[in-house]
């Protein structure tokens, strides 16, 4: 007569307690499964309790008043397995800044992306890799290609709450915004529609690039971006991005401020007629000789000193700022002597050199070259001056707060500095236009998200990743039960108390 099945437990032969699922054939024992051999009580415990569980599982005739035993917490190490290790905490953090920056009705699959840029940047293909292996989130490599372009649908509102992020997380008031230029290249030498060789500033002028404008607040928190043709040049990006920047902030008119290679009489025109207060980077060195010898003659060359003088007389209400500095001083003149001296070497070999400073063509047969005095004495005059042209009266804004506020332009230079080295928004892959744009908007992104942390924690974007790559979970399969457990570093041991306290954290997962 066949018997239901029950629990035995018996000795080995090195000492362990082994637990198995037997039933009893004519008073014969039969092993249905042996479940395994513990050598110590919480082991057998755990062993038992799968023993009755698979018990249960496999009677002919189940207890109608059947015990439900919960799961042992005890693992038995002999019986289990590392079967994966993964960073979701750092994935969870960062999705938190994303939501605290306006991002979270977006597509789980856009924030991944973007995230990806400060974790570790890589190609889409590689991208969707390591989502896999490091926070166990999948996607199909074809949705990703397939849904990218479709994220410049939600630009508008992707630029709409980085303004409400900089208003309310961030208190800014838009007096002042921040406008530049960078170039992003291509892997290739094919022309497309947006990409095209241009003035490099990766230095590859013969690769296709396109030019990017961005502009970001006084702390460097980027608001709104656009995409040129590589061919654009720079001065003709600024208008067209601020216009639309003061249809998104409303009835504001914010003080731009921008470097030298957006100086021209027609920007400046522009912005004036729109009503655009500016300070925008000089290029003494092209000003009229008038106006550098008034300069040489007026500002004093103590270190600091700050001196206003009229710009032009056809453009009325615009000045040029001047500020003289001790430190500029002294690194400009050891770049003069520098072309000094090699002008004088090459044309004591009888060479004109290419981009020679100093050396021009002369009239005389026997010295086809010679020493440009007159440039020199021009250079000397501007040793250690900085010029800022700007529209706005001393009395609205001081000689010194227009200097301070240039200064500020270092921010969206280091903005740039962020999106080439932590993101790596260079070089770019992709060759459709749609897919270029939204290359660069997931890059935006990313950059919202990582400014907010880097200003709200004041802690670099480097060290952040590291601090919350730092928190992992560990993956342990028991083969007992066939359960994977996951077990998580603590988390107050491992992340920097003002990320946990910005972002919220617990010590969940």
């Amino acid at each position: 007569m066949r018997g239901d099945l029950t629990i035995r437990k018996t000795r080995t032969a090195s000492g362990a307690m082994a637990v198995q699922v037997v039933r009893y054939e004519m008073s014969r024992c039969v092993v249905v499964k042996h479940v395994g051999s513990a050598h110590d009580d919480g082991a057998c415990q755990a062993l038992i309790a799968e023993a009755e569980r698979y018990a249960e599982a496999h009677r002919v005739q189940p207890s109608l008043f059947a015990e439900v035993t919960a799961p042992s917490p005890m693992l038995n190490l002999a019986h289990t397995q590392l079967v994966g290790v993964t960073h979701r905490f750092a994935r969870n953090a960062l999705l938190a800044c994303a939501r605290q920056c306006g991002l979270g009705a977006l597509s789980e699959l856009y924030l991944d992306l973007a995230l990806m840029r400060i974790i570790e940047p890589a190609s889409k293909l590689r991208t969707v890799e390591l989502l896999q292996r490091y926070f166990n989130v999948g996607y199909a490599q074809r949705s990703v290609y397939r849904l990218l372009p479709k994220l410049l649908e939600h630009q508008g509102a992707i630029e709409a709450a980085a303004i409400q992020t900089a208003r309310d997380e961030l208190q800014e008031s838009f007096i002042l915004v921040l406008y530049d230029v960078t170039t992003l290249y291509f892997e290739s030498f094919k022309e497309y529609d947006l990409q095209r060789p241009g003035f490099s500033k990766d230095n590859k002028p013969q690769q296709p690039q396109i030019v990017i404008g961005l502009i970001v607040t006084r702390l460097g928190f980027p608001l709104m971006h656009e995409v040129f043709e590589g061919n654009t040049f720079e001065g003709h990006t600024m208008l067209d991005i601020v216009q639309r920047f003061q249809q998104r902030v409303g009835a504001i008119k914010p003080v731009i401020v921008a470097d030298a290679a957006m100086l021209s009489q027609a920007n400046r025109q522009q912005l004036g007629a729109a009503g655009y207060r500016y300070i925008v980077g000089a290029r003494l060195a092209n000003a009229a000789s008038t106006l550098i010898d008034q300069i040489d003659t007026e500002l004093p060359r103590t270190d600091q000193a700050i001196q206003r003088f009229a710009y032009s007389r056809t453009e009325q209400g615009v000045a040029m700022v001047c500020a003289f500095s001790e430190a500029r001083y002294k690194k400009d003149k050891r770049e003069l002597d520098k072309q000094v001296k090699r002008a004088l070497d090459l044309l004591e070999r009888n060479e004109s050199g290419r981009r020679a400073k100093f050396v021009k063509k002369s009239d005389q047969k026997d010295k086809p070259f010679i020493f440009d005095t007159a440039l020199k004495t021009k250079a000397e005059k501007l040793l250690g001056i900085k010029g800022y042209v700007t529209n706005i009266p001393e009395q609205e804004l001081s000689n010194t707060e227009i200097v301070a506020y240039y200064h500020d332009l270092w921010h969206v230079e280091q903005a740039f500095r962020m999106s080439k080295s932590d993101l790596r928004a260079r070089p770019i892959f992709h060759h459709t236009q749609e897919a270029i744009r939204a290359h660069v908007l997931i890059c935006f992104m990313a950059l919202m998200i990582g400014k907010h942390l880097e200003i709200k924690t004041g802690l670099s974007l480097r060290l952040i990743r590291d601090e919350l790559w730092r928190v992992h979970e560990a993956h342990v399969l028991d083969e007992l039960t066939g359960q994977v457990h996951v077990l998580r570093m603590d988390m107050a041991e491992s992340v920097n108390s003002s990320i946990a306290k910005l972002l919220k954290l617990e010590n969940t997962y």
